[in-house]
């Protein structure tokens, strides 16, 4: 791999590597890619990765290499403190309720004594706060060169240090979010550096999608709302109703969700919902109207204030953008783009997206030449990479796949029950979490139950606390959402009589080395939801294009999700494990023998018992493990 991408920089190339766990290939890109002097941009879909490389891996090789390169790490906006936003939030007259000024507080003496701004540093300040928002900066808002605290502001002093630096580490959102924007500095950056790396490229695709398309939330006109109240109240008192305007808007926000679920309708998790279901019914034509005119009302009503001070001109535009985005929401979806509802317990967002990233990608390669390397562990089930390749306009890319030095025939088993009930029948879910406490009981804990939906995670979860109180099994049963996922593993990691039950999020990115985890059951194939709005738009264009969209779309998904869930069970030489794959569909249909292909080339059991003794072999001490084979 350390010569593939040595000669991908040399040639100025692309190049796509799958390169299974176990293989290194965060030093096989990095040695080549400091050896050559070259200037690059790293980018990582997660911030563990992220801080790893900037904190970690790069300091270490570049030790152990001595070569004299300087490195920078740029986040989004969003990770740190804007000065000239905390010191409105401080005077804002609306008033904050007493954890919310404790927390601005705390904030403020932080402020006092960090370098780098990033609010990671403080400790206890969960990246869901409500607070981040008030003392954080957006496009929308920043007042650029114009803003009292522009000297001092922690973004353009982080991006002063990526444009003057070897190498730059950020990551998928932040590069994806600059091509749409121009605003994080990735744009000026990436016509100046020789070598451009994605890491963890899988996720690339998604995260594109996400941040190329354009949205309209009610968040949004709630946060402008909000602003436009504080700002007015505290800069232009009495020279307009600024009550009434941020009333008006914060009913248009209402009206719009209302508009987008129905007063009936009760949201207890994140939903897709179809454009054509919701997004040209008269109410919701109505509310986007409504949407336009607060908007245009607000903008009236800065206008006369806008030479007051650059606060109130950012507002002006800020109006002006929100009454757009209802406009073009009112109209019909660009050819090749797909909209849908996006609806939260405290939120609707519409989102118009372009259905793959190949466009935007093609663009940005086509510019200044450069190597581009796009690597993980799991790009695809067939030598072309097709998942990854096709939606990334990488059809003509050379590609390389390493399988696992890891020895998978003699330290893992898969096992996947017959006679089953199929995921459609009722009894499935009480039958995986039987099956789960068989396994788990085996062990004695250690044990993940991965599951495709969240409403198979509580039946599951649930369904398991009961078997175990019914035995007096002293098995903790841990379930995602009831902590925070770090404080999850931390659970499970420190009482290995645990059984954790998680969803999408415990599919890719957590890593449990060692004994702590020797079972991973799977519930169903994870195969792509067919009534999810993009789903349906990339099928109809397979369809177009007269090719087999089970064959060639979800299929392909359910291989690429099926081994990142199996990734999960062996995490260094001397693991050992079962997995589990609680769907006979694995085993009784044409398309299961694919998607046993797709998986780490382990031992396969048929019988429960065969399971049952290969788990009851790993509770015995290594020493015995030879004689056992």
């Amino acid at each position: 791999m350390a010569l593939a991408v040595a000669g991908a920089i040399d040639d100025r190339s692309a190049l796509v590597v799958e390169a299974a766990t176990g293989v290194g290939k965060t030093f096989a890109y990095l040695v080549p890619m400091l050896l050559s002097g070259a200037r690059a941009l790293l980018s990582t879909a997660t911030k563990n990765l992220q801080d790893q490389l900037f904190l970690r891996d790069l300091p270490r090789l570049r030790s152990a290499l001595q070569v004299p390169v300087t490195v920078a790490l740029l986040k989004g906006r969003a990770s740190y403190l804007c000065l000239h936003r905390l010191s409105i939030a401080r005077h804002d007259d609306a008033g904050a309720d007493r954890w919310t000024a404790r927390t601005l507080a705390k904030i403020e003496t932080w402020s006092t004594r960090t370098a780098s701004g990033d609010l990671a540093e403080l400790e206890g300040l969960d990246e869901r706060s409500s607070v981040i928002p008030l003392v954080t900066s957006t496009r929308e808002n920043c007042l650029g060169s114009d803003c009292p605290s522009f000297r001092d502001c922690h973004v353009m002093k982080a991006r002063r240090e990526a444009m003057a630096s070897d190498i730059v580490v950020v990551n998928h959102h932040l590069f994806f979010a600059d091509m749409q924007l121009r605003d994080s500095g990735v744009a000026e950056l990436l016509p100046s550096v020789d070598v451009a790396v994605f890491d963890e490229a899988h996720q690339l695709a998604e995260a594109g999608v996400q941040f190329l398309g354009t949205t309209l939330g009610s968040s949004q006109l709630l946060d402008f709302s909000r602003d436009l109240l504080g700002i007015g109240l505290q800069q232009a008192r009495g020279l307009a109703d600024w009550q009434g305007v941020a009333g008006r808007l914060e009913q248009a926000a209402r009206e719009l969700r209302i508009g987008g679920v129905g007063t009936q309708r009760e949201i207890r998790a994140a939903t897709k919902l179809r454009w054509s279901d919701r997004g040209e019914r008269a109410d919701f034509v109505a509310a986007l109207g409504e949407v336009a005119a607060a908007a245009k009302a607000a903008a009236e009503a800065l206008d006369l204030v806008a030479d007051a001070s650059p606060d109130f001109a950012r507002l002006v535009e800020r109006a002006r953008r929100l009454a757009e985005l209802a406009a073009r929401f009112a109209t019909p979806a660009r050819a090749g783009h797909v909209r849908w509802i996006d609806v939260t317990p405290q939120n609707v967002r519409l989102v118009e997206s372009p259905l793959d990233i190949r466009d935007a990608l093609r663009e940005q390669m086509a510019g200044s030449p450069k190597a581009w390397v796009f690597t993980s562990a799991t790009l695809g089930d067939d030598e072309r990479l097709r998942w990854f390749c096709e939606p990334a306009g990488l059809d003509d890319a050379p590609t390389l796949r390493l399988g696992s030095p890891f020895d998978y025939a003699g330290h893992a088993r898969l096992y996947v029950p017959r006679a089953f009930p199929k995921p459609s029948e009722p009894a499935h879910p009480g039958a995986v979490a039987r099956l789960a406490a068989r396994c788990a009981r085996a062990l004695g804990g250690r044990t993940f139950v991965l599951t495709t939906t969240l409403r198979s995670l509580a039946v599951i979860g649930d369904q398991l606390r009961d078997l175990f109180e019914e035995e007096g099994d002293a098995i903790r049963v841990l379930v995602q959402g009831q902590t925070p996922k770090r404080q999850l593993m931390q659970q499970f990691l420190s009482d290995p009589c645990s059984v954790l039950v998680g969803s999408q999020s415990f599919w890719e990115g957590v890593d449990v080395p060692g004994d702590a985890l020797q079972c991973v059951l799977i519930d169903k194939l994870p195969f792509p939801p067919p009534n999810d709005p993009l789903v349906e738009a990339r099928v109809e264009r397979l369809e177009n294009e007269g090719r087999n969209p089970f064959a060639d779309y979800f299929v392909a998904e359910a291989a690429v999700s099926l081994k990142q869930g199996a990734g999960r069970l062996i995490r260094s030489e001397t693991d050992r494990g079962l997995l589990v794959v609680c769907d006979p569909r694995v085993a009784t249909m044409s398309y299961g023998r694919r998607l046993q292909r797709a998986l780490p080339p382990m031992t396969v059991l048929t019988e429960e018992r065969e399971a049952l003794a290969w788990l009851e072999t790993l509770t015995k001490p290594q020493s015995a493990w030879s004689t056992i084979d």
